[in-house]
């Protein structure tokens, strides 16, 4: 596999026109890399075709000669119920694996998630050696199912695999975020357990793709995971306290645990009964009272990783983006 002073090759991105993927395409174009991709809309422009991974389907001639697949496409949410998660999130991660595989790409680097530790009872700093674990929640365990998918590929010799686990990304034109806290925070439906103080493990999206690149091109990634964390791990209250700024409100709300789960589930159930689900529910609670953070020390000293981008310059850079959309107004 080709190294970072290596010449440019040709990628295939998935998931092209989304908040990372659309982000990963920027950096390896920018980079000198030919970079193709698809989505579930064409982008000429961009070189984005449509196709539905998990339909083996003309999308795939998109992988004649490249030397690698960035795997972003995925349901990133805590409101779909299983079935499409898996749909989606596994079935979808082999069909883009086969697809590799068939047409001799030598490398597929996957887009998994810290929520492969599970959502709580994981130690502080936990490292890529610590179990993975299934709690019930479907986007865990289709995340831990899909990162199986790409490591056992690995072992038995159809692609290198290479699993990234990122922190909780952020910036411009991120959805779970940015974009859907706002839309919370303006219908007064945002709130907090653990009084606020549970940990939020931000990553700004530069700093997350850079490690992305690095896991694509460094030659002894292959067959590894990495989680790719921001520089520090803050209290959810201080990160959300940024949007609530940007809209001139005072906040968050803090609450106990119990009590938070219990209004959330209660709004789940009530959207439930409405048909319109929203991120608002006892998972994304639960999500907010974690007590641990993340190292990125292995993709520190194997990939040359380091996030640089601090919470106050990040949140600053997506500011200045909500208002330049009009997003704030």
């Amino acid at each position: 596999m080709p190294d970072s002073t290596a010449d440019p090759i040709r990628v295939l991105v998935t998931g092209a026109l989304g908040f990372i993927g659309r982000a990963v395409t920027d950096r390896l174009i920018a980079d000198g890399h030919e970079v193709v991709g698809i989505d579930r809309v064409a982008d000429p422009s961009r070189g984005v075709v449509v196709g539905d991974t998990t339909d083996p389907g003309a999308w795939r001639t998109a992988l004649d000669g490249c030397g690698a697949v960035v795997h972003t496409a995925a349901v990133v949410s805590n409101a779909v119920e299983l079935d499409e998660q898996w749909r989606v999130n596994v079935l979808g991660t082999r069909r883009v694996v086969e697809a590799a595989r068939d047409a001799g790409v030598a490398r597929v680097v996957h887009l998994s998630s810290i929520r492969a530790f599970s959502d709580l009872g994981f130690p502080d700093g936990v490292t890529e050696d610590h179990p993975v674990r299934p709690d019930g929640n479907p986007y865990v365990d289709t995340k831990i199912a899909s990162e199986h998918v790409v490591l056992q590929a690995h072992a038995a010799g159809e692609v290198e695999g290479v699993v990234i686990r990122p922190g909780d990304v952020y910036g411009p034109g991120s959805r779970p975020w940015v974009l859907l806290p706002l839309e919370a925070i303006r219908s007064r439906q945002f709130l907090l357990p653990a009084m606020g103080k549970g940990i939020h493990s931000p990553v700004y999206v530069d700093d997350l793709v850079d490690g992305m690149v690095r896991a694509t091109l460094h030659p002894d990634a292959a067959g590894q995971v990495f989680t790719l964390a921001g520089p520090r791990g803050v209290p959810c209250d201080e990160y959300f306290g940024h949007l609530y700024r940007m809209l001139g409100r005072r906040g968050p709300v803090g609450l106990p645990t119990p009590v938070a789960v219990a209004l959330a589930a209660a709004a789940d159930r009530a959207g439930r009964v409405r048909g319109h689900r929203t991120e608002v529910n006892a998972i994304s609670m639960r999500y907010f009272a974690r007590t641990g953070t993340y190292s990125s020390a292995k993709a520190r000293a194997l990939l040359g990783y380091a996030p640089d981008v601090d919470l106050d310059e990040g949140m600053r850079r997506t500011e200045q983006w909500l208002r330049g959309e009009g997003l704030l107004g």
